[in-house]
C-alpha cells in the first residue's frame, strides 16, 4: 500500500455521494458523506430526539457537484416533511457516515444513558 503525502490527501475524492429515490418529493435527491467539519457541527447541533433526522438531512442532502442544498435554517422546515421521506434519505446518510446503531440510539434520545 502507498504511502500518501499531504497534496494526494488533499486531493482525493473521499466524499462519495449517492442518489436515493425520495417518491414522497416526486424525484430523487443526493446524499452524501459529510466531511470531518460537518459531522462535528452535526454532533453538536443535534438534540436527542428532536429534528435528527431533518438535521441528518441539511447536512448531507446535496446537487450534482456535493455542494449542500440546505443549511441550518431549513432544519424546522424539514422536520415538517413526509417521515417516509426523510428516512429514506436518513438510511443513506447513515451508511455512508459510518453512524452505527448506537450512534443512532444516542441522536434518537433512546440509548439506556438517556434515561
Amino acid at each position: 500500500m502507498a504511502i500518501l503525502n499531504k497534496d494526494a490527501i488533499l486531493a482525493s475524492n473521499d466524499l462519495p455521494k449517492e442518489e436515493v429515490q425520495v417518491d414522497e418529493w416526486g424525484g430523487s435527491v443526493y446524499v452524501r458523506t459529510m466531511t470531518a467539519s460537518e459531522r462535528d457541527r452535526f454532533e453538536t447541533h443535534f438534540r436527542p430526539g428532536q429534528n435528527v433526522r431533518a438535521l441528518l438531512a441539511v447536512c448531507t442532502v446535496c446537487d450534482e457537484n456535493g455542494k449542500a442544498i440546505f443549511d441550518e435554517s431549513d432544519v424546522t422546515a424539514l422536520g415538517a416533511k413526509s417521515a417516509a421521506a426523510l428516512d429514506k434519505v436518513f438510511t443513506v446518510a447513515i451508511r455512508l457516515n459510518g453512524i452505527g446503531k448506537r450512534d443512532v440510539e444516542e441522536l434518537e434520545g433512546e440509548s439506556p444513558a438517556s434515561h
